[in-house]
C-alpha cells in the first residue's frame, strides 16, 4: 500500500467525489479511484476541456492519471501538474477540493522521499480545513503529518499531532466510521511509541485501539492491532502474552481470506517459539507460512521465514538443512534490495559458519553483514535514529568481535586482537563521536555549504523512502517497467548524492570528517591518544564471554573475562553495598564486594598497571562504577593511591574532543558558580514574598520531567541542598572578585545557566540537583530555581537538549549533583546523559557523580579538588585523585561511598599539553 493511502481513499469520498459528480456524466461510470485501476477511472484532461473544465481542474486530473502509473516518473509528474493546477487556482474554483489536491500533492512527495516538503504541504493542507472547519478532515491530515514526522525523527512533533487528532475524534468522530479514525490514530500512536522504545505507552494504545475495532466491528483492523499486541508483548519479553494475542488474530485472517497477514502472523508465531526456545514448534508455523508467501510471490516475506527455518534448524543441530535455508533467503533478500533483511541472513549464515568450525567462512559473512550496517546506518540522517538502528544491530558487532578473539585465541601472531579492537571502537559511541565532531568544526564556508547540507539530508530522505518503495514494488505484482523505473530513480539520486558530497568535500576539507568520523584503529589510539604515561583499558562484555584490550603506546594485550551476566551480577552487588544506609560505612563489606568486581575486571591484568595513569572505556554495567575504588591488592589499597584514573566513552571520542580544544581561544576568567536554587514557594528565603496560588507549573504539567523525577527518587519541588552554599564559597574564595561569577539562590536560575557569560570561564560549577529519564533521556538535566524573587513558579529545569545549545570555552565543567554522570545505557552508545551534552557544548572534561552524594562529604571533596586545582596548579585529574586520597586518609571521610562518587570523564591533559 502506497504511503498516505488510506488517507487518499478518504479524502476522496469527502471531496474528490463531490468534485467530479458532474463530469462522470462523461463515461457513465463513478470514479472510484481504488488501487491499481485509478488511472484507467480518472477522465483525461481533454475529455474534462470538452466539457468546460477550467484549467486547474484540468491540470489536477492529468495529475490523478499520472500519479495512477504507480512510478516514480509518474508521481513527478503528478507533481508537476498539481502544482500547476495551483498556479490557476482562482477563488471561482470549488473551495473544498484545493485541499484535497494538497493531500495528493503531499502523499505523491512522500512517496519520492521528499518529506520536508510532503510535511509542509500537509500542513498547508490542515491549515484548509481548520478554515474550512472540517474536523473529519483535520483528523485524517493530522494522523498523515504524524506518519511523516516519525520518519523525519521528530517524535515529540508526531506525538503532538495524534493527541491532537485523538482530540478531534472526541468532540466529532461519534459515528462508527470515525470511532475506526481514532483507533487508526491509537495504532499509530502505539507505532510511535514501540518506536521510541517506550512498549508500555505503546501497549496501552493498542489496547485502547482494539476495544474501538471490536466495538465498530471492524474486524480486519482487530486483526492487525491484535498482531501489534503481540509485537509489543514480544518487545517485552512477555511471549506467552505475544502468543495469545497472535492466536487471536490468526483466525481472523484466515476467515478473511487474507493470506498475507496470516503468512506474517504464521511467522510471527514461529518467531515466538523460536524466543522460548521451542524450535520444533516454530518450524511447524514457519512450515505453513512458507507456501503462502511463495503463493504470494511475496519474495520479503519468503526470505523472512526461509532465514528463520535456518534459525530453528540449527538450534536443533540440522546445519545441513539450516545452510540449504540460508542459501535460499540470500538470494531473494538481494533480489528484493531488502539490505537490512540481507545483512541479517549472513549473520545467521555466519554464526552456523563458525558453530561449523569454519571461522574463515564466518569472518567473510559478518564482515560482509557489518558493512551493508555501516552503509544503513550513513544513510539515516536522523541522529536519534542512528542510536536506535545501531542498538538494534549490537548483536552482530559482538559476533564479529567474538569471533576474531577466538581467531585470535588460535592465530595470536596474526593481528584478530588489533582488529577486534577497531572492531570494538565501532561498535560503541558512534552518535557522540559524529556530535563531537560537528560541534567543533566550521563548515560555512565556501559556496554556500549548508544549502549543499540541507540537500544531502533531502537526498538522504528520498533515497530512505525510494528504498521502501523499491522492496514493495519488487515483493507484489509489477512490471518490469516499474522495476526498472524505480532502479533507475534509486541511481539517480544515489549519483546526486554523491555530487552533493563531492562539493561538500570540496567546499569544506574537514566536511568527510564531520558527518562520518571514522573510529580510531591500534595504530591510531596509540599515537593520538596515548603517552608514555598512560594506560588504556577498554571492556566489551559479550553473553558468553567479555574482554580486556590494555593498549599502550608500544604493544597491545587482550585477556577474555567472565560473561557479562557474571560481571553484571558483581556491579550489582557492588553498588548495591556502597550505596546502602546500612552498609555504605561497613569498611569490610565494602572491600568484599570490590575484591569479587575486582578480581573479574582488573585483576587479569593487574601486571600491565605499573603507576602509569589508567584511562578506562567502559561498557555496559561498567561504566556505573568508579574504577578509581576498585584495587588489586588483598588488604584493599584502592587503584587511586597510585594512579589517576579516567573514563572516556570511546578512545576516538577523545581524540576528536582534543582537535577541537587545541585551535580555540583559551577562557579569560576562572570559575562560574551556580548553587543551592530555591525551589519551593515555602523557602525561608521566600519569607517575605506573597506566595501565589497553585503549585509549581514548570513541574506539575509535565509527566515526562516527572518520570525524570520518579526515577531518580526526587520528590517535586526538591529538598533543599543547603550544603552546596558552603561548598560554593569554599571554592569561590579561592579566586579573585574579577575573576569568577556567582549565582545563588533565586540568581541560580535556567536564565543564568543558558547565558552566553559562561563561555568566558575556564570552570564551570553546578551544584544542585541532577535528575536522570530513563526514559527520554534528552529530558535529563539539572534543576534550578523553580520559583523567582517574587514567588512566581518559573521553568527552573536545564534539560539536556538545553544543554546541547550552550557554547563554552570550558576547560572543565563540574556538576556537584546526585548521579549526574548516569543516564540511559543505550546498546552501542553507552551511557546517554549530561557528560555527551556538555562535551557537544565545548568542555573536553567533567566531573560528575555516579550515586547519590552526602551533602557534607561532597563539600569537603569538592573544597579539596579546587584547592588542589586552583592554588596548587593541577591538572584536574591529578587534583580529583589528590582529593580522593585526602578523603580516604581521613576516618570521617574514609568509605569510598564519601570519596570515590566523582570521576573524571574526558580530558586528562592539561591545557598547556595541546
Amino acid at each position: 500500500m502506497l504511503p498516505g493511502q488510506r488517507l487518499i481513499r478518504a479524502a476522496l469520498l469527502v471531496g474528490v467525489l463531490y468534485f467530479y459528480l458532474p463530469i462522470a456524466k462523461m463515461n457513465g461510470k463513478m470514479p472510484l479511484f481504488e488501487g491499481s485501476g485509478l488511472a484507467t477511472l480518472v477522465p483525461n484532461s481533454r475529455q474534462a476541456a470538452a466539457h468546460g473544465v477550467s484549467p486547474a481542474c484540468q491540470a489536477f486530473l492529468e495529475g490523478m492519471q499520472r500519479y495512477g502509473e504507480g512510478t516514480p516518473e509518474g508521481w513527478r509528474g503528478a507533481i508537476e501538474q498539481w502544482e500547476t493546477a495551483l498556479q490557476h487556482w482562482n477563488d471561482g474554483e470549488d473551495c473544498t477540493v484545493k485541499p484535497v489536491l494538497l493531500t495528493f500533492l503531499a502523499t505523491a512527495r512522500a512517496n519520492l522521499g521528499e518529506l520536508d516538503a510532503a510535511l509542509a504541504t500537509y500542513q498547508q493542507t490542515l491549515q484548509l480545513y481548520r478554515e474550512q472547519n472540517d474536523r473529519h478532515s483535520q483528523v485524517l491530515t493530522l494522523r498523515a503529518i504524524a506518519e511523516i514526522e516519525t520518519k523525519l525523527g521528530k517524535y515529540q512533533g508526531a506525538i503532538n499531532a495524534t493527541q491532537d487528532a485523538i482530540a478531534l475524534c472526541e468532540e466529532v468522530c461519534r459515528d462508527g466510521g470515525y470511532r475506526q479514525v481514532k483507533a487508526d490514530v491509537l495504532n499509530t500512536m502505539g507505532l510511535i511509541f514501540a518506536k521510541l522504545g517506550d512498549p508500555d505507552r505503546a501497549l496501552l494504545r493498542y489496547q485502547e485501539a482494539l476495544e474501538i475495532v471490536r466495538e465498530v466491528g471492524n474486524v480486519p483492523g482487530e486483526a492487525a492491532t491484535l498482531n501489534n499486541l503481540g509485537n509489543v508483548e514480544a518487545d517485552l519479553g512477555d511471549y506467552t502474552k505475544a502468543l495469545e494475542y497472535y492466536n487471536l488474530a490468526l483466525p481472523v485472517a484466515q476467515k478473511l481470506s487474507e493470506r498475507r497477514r496470516e503468512a506474517a502472523t504464521l511467522n510471527n508465531i514461529g518467531f515466538t517459539y523460536t524466543q522460548q526456545q521451542n524450535d520444533a514448534q516454530a518450524l511447524e508455523h514457519y512450515e505453513r507460512a512458507l507456501p503462502l508467501w511463495r503463493e504470494l510471490g511475496d519474495r520479503s516475506g519468503e526470505a523472512t521465514t526461509l532465514t528463520n527455518i535456518g534459525v530453528a534448524r540449527a538450534n536443533l543441530g540440522d546445519s545441513a538443512k539450516a545452510l540449504e535455508a540460508y542459501n535460499q533467503a540470500l538470494p531473494l533478500r538481494q533480489a528484493v534490495r531488502d539490505r537490512r533483511g540481507e545483512a541479517t541472513t549472513l549473520y545467521r549464515l555466519a554464526q552456523l559458519e563458525r558453530d561449523r568450525d569454519n571461522k574463515a567462512e564466518a569472518l567473510t559473512r559478518i564482515k560482509a553483514a557489518i558493512d551493508i550496517i555501516e552503509s544503513l546506518r550513513t544513510n539515516v540522517s536522523s541522529e536519534e535514529l542512528r542510536t536506535s538502528f545501531f542498538a538494534s544491530v549490537q548483536e552482530q558487532y559482538e559476533f564479529y568481535i567474538d569471533l576474531l578473539m577466538q581467531l585470535h585465541r588460535q592465530q595470536p601472531d596474526a593481528g584478530y586482537d588489533a582488529q577486534a579492537l577497531n572492531a570494538s571502537e565501532r561498535a560503541r559511541a558512534r552518535a557522540l563521536l559524529e556530535v563531537l565532531a560537528q560541534s567543533g568544526t566550521d563548515i560555512r564556508q565556501g559556496v554556500n555549504p549548508q544549502e549543499l547540507r540541507n540537500q544531502e539530508r533531502r537526498l538522504q530522505q528520498q533515497i530512505s523512502a525510494l528504498a521502501q518503495q523499491q522492496v514493495e514494488i519488487l515483493n507484489s505484482n509489477h512490471t518490469p517497467e516499474q522495476a526498472q523505473a524505480i532502479e533507475t530513480e534509486l541511481q539517480t539520486r544515489f549519483e546526486e548524492l554523491d555530487l552533493v558530497r563531492g562539493e561538500l568535500r570540496a567546499s569544506s576539507p574537514n566536511y568527510a570528517a564531520l558527518t562520518q568520523p571514522q573510529p580510531l584503529t591500534l595504530p591510531e589510539i596509540q599515537e593520538r591518544v596515548l603517552d608514555g604515561e598512560t594506560i588504556l583499558f577498554e571492556y566489551f562484555l559479550g553473553k558468553e564471554r567479555s574482554y580486556l584490550w590494555v593498549v599502550e603506546t608500544d604493544r597491545l594485550t587482550s585477556y577474555e573475562l567472565p560473561p557479562k551476566a557474571e560481571i553484571e551480577a558483581a556491579v550489582t552487588n557492588f553498588r548495591q553495598t556502597i550505596t546502602s544506609p546500612r552498609k555504605r560505612t561497613d569498611l569490610t563489606a565494602i572491600a568484599e564486594s570490590i575484591s569479587n568486581l575486582s578480581q573479574k575486571v582488573i585483576a587479569p591484568a593487574a601486571d600491565r598497571l605499573g603507576n602509569k595513569r589508567l584511562a578506562i572505556v567502559a561498557d555496559g554495567a561498567l561504566q556505573y562504577i568508579p574504577f578509581a575504588a576498585l584495587s588489586t591488592s588483598t588488604d584493599y589499597q584502592p587503584l587511586i593511591l597510585d594512579r589517576e584514573v579516567v573514563t572516556l566513552p570511546s578512545a576516538s571520542t577523545l581524540a576528536v574532543l582534543r582537535t577541537h580544544v587545541a585551535t580555540r581561544e583559551q577562557a579569560p576568567k576562572t570559575i562560574a558558580l551556580i548553587a543551592d536554587p530555591v525551589f519551593a514557594k515555602d523557602d525561608e528565603r521566600l519569607q517575605d514574598a506573597i506566595a501565589p496560588q497553585g503549585t509549581i507549573t514548570a513541574s506539575r504539567d509535565d509527566p515526562l520531567l516527572l518520570a525524570s523525577a520518579r526515577d531518580m527518587g526526587l520528590a517535586i519541588p526538591p529538598a533543599r541542598l543547603p550544603g552546596t552554599e558552603k561548598e560554593a564559597e569554599a571554592i569561590l574564595s579561592l579566586v579573585p572578585e574579577s575573576e569568577k561569577l556567582q549565582a545563588f539562590g533565586f540568581d541560580a536560575n535556567r536564565q543564568v545557566a543558558t547565558s552566553s557569560d559562561l563561555d568566558h570561564y575556564r570552570l564551570l560549577h553546578f551544584a544542585t540537583h541532577g535528575f536522570l529519564n530513563s526514559t527520554h533521556p534528552e529530558l535529563s538535566g539539572l534543576v534550578l530555581s523553580l520559583v523567582d524573587r517574587d514567588g512566581n513558579p518559573q521553568d527552573g529545569f536545564l534539560r539536556l537538549h538545553d544543554v546541547y545549545n550552550l557554547k563554552l570555552s570550558a576547560d572543565l565543567v563540574v556538576l556537584s549533583a546526585c548521579q549526574t554522570g548516569l543516564g540511559k545505557d543505550i546498546r552501542g552508545e553507552g551511557v546517554i546523559g549530561l557528560t555527551r551534552g556538555f562535551m557537544y557544548a565545548g568542555a573536553p572534561r567533567l566531573a560528575v557523580s555516579l550515586w547519590r552524594v552526602d551533602d557534607r562529604g561532597t563539600a569537603a571533596l569538592m573544597s579539596a579538588f579546587y584547592r588542589n586545582m586552583l592554588p596548587e596548579n593541577l591538572t584536574p585529574a591529578a587534583a580529583l585523585r589528590q582529593a580522593q586520597i585526602e578523603l580516604w586518609q581521613n576516618p570521617e571521610w574514609q568509605s569510598p561511598y564519601y570519596w570515590s562518587a566523582f570521576a573524571l570523564q574526558g580530558e586528562w591533559r592539561s591545557e598547556g599539553d595541546r
